[in-house]
């Protein structure tokens, strides 16, 4: 069943125009500080790992640094792991925590792992709380080749450039309420598309890549983060928003079909997470905590079955 949802923007059914990706962007308020809430603990970390700038992105009168973080420079004898958070800027704890796993529990993997942690991916939606970036476009379907998203031709190069194969690569995301009350009525606004509600699931799940499944990985991600926060059940039909369950707290995407963040490496290990804040259940402190054992627990893994590492293929 399909339902027309009223979106301020737009004329239902039509597809956007530049006019009214102009009028999106302008009902778009900066409503938080990425200088101030993600650049001076990224500088504070810079006497505990290698940081640097590998782009910048700049959007009307804002500019953005964009930091990658190394654990010292790469060692070729260990397999490298590559964390991001904040590709979809409104998902605070990708960002939140993966700031917190550098600061807290890094430093624990140091002479087993080359890591590799870009906390904030698209800075812009970060200031603004919104899926999209500048340009009404969301990031984490748009990991393609020759791709013009800006946020992710320079993550892609960066992956690109660096030494060596991938092990591991974890995304850190979140599913809110404000995905049904604005970010997939504002898809089908600006695609001229008629807007299917979904449900949003109550807990912490996990995206699979469908094209390289790794169900026992992922099932030790789940076991570690239910100690700190509860694990979405299935809805009545056995699915999460819209994808069936295969395991308890895991779905599955494609994830290079679907253009997303987990496909930039060809990594035998990859997950994206999906922590729930607007539970009851659940508080902040809470989500940042169930992104870092997320971490942690996909490195622990990965490292006891690493096995070999095939040669990588980009």
């Amino acid at each position: 069943m399909t339902r027309t949802v009223f979106y301020p923007i737009g004329t239902p059914g039509t597809p956007w125009t530049q006019k009214e990706r102009e009028e999106w962007r302008a009902s778009q308020p900066r409503r938080r500080s990425y200088a101030v809430d993600v650049v001076p603990r990224v500088e504070a970390l810079a006497s505990r790992f290698d940081v640097s700038v590998y782009g910048s992105l700049d959007y009307g009168e804002d500019s953005y640094s964009l930091y990658a973080l190394r654990n010292g420079a790469p060692d070729p004898a260990l397999p490298t792991a590559l964390v991001t958070g904040g590709v979809h800027g409104y998902e605070t704890s990708g960002v939140m925590g993966a700031l917190q796993f550098l600061e807290t529990r890094a430093a624990d993997y140091a002479g087993r792992v080359n890591l590799l942690v870009v906390v904030c991916v698209s800075p812009w939606g970060y200031e603004r709380i919104n899926r999209w970036n500048f340009d009404a476009i969301d990031p984490n379907r748009n990991f393609r080749k020759g791709t013009n998203v800006a946020e992710c031709a320079h993550l892609m190069g960066l992956v690109a450039a660096q030494p060596g194969p991938f092990l591991m690569h974890i995304d850190l995301h979140e599913t809110t309420d404000s995905d049904e009350t604005e970010f997939r009525p504002a898809l089908c606004a600006r695609d001229g598309t008629d807007y299917e509600p979904d449900i949003i699931p109550d807990g912490f799940y996990l995206v699979d890549d469908g094209e390289n499944p790794q169900p026992a990985f992922q099932q030790a991600i789940i076991a570690a983060v239910e100690k700190v926060t509860h694990i979405a059940p299935a809805d009545a039909q056995g699915r999460i928003i819209g994808s069936p369950v295969v395991a308890r707290g895991v779905i599955e995407y494609p994830a290079a079909k679907a253009g997303m963040c987990a496909s930039v490496t060809t990594a035998r290990f990859k997950t994206t997470t999906e922590v729930y804040p607007d539970s009851p259940h659940a508080t902040p402190e809470q989500c940042n905590a169930a992104q870092v054992e997320a971490v942690c627990a996909g490195l622990d893994y990965a490292l006891a079955n690493r096995g070999t590492i095939p040669s990588p293929q980009r």
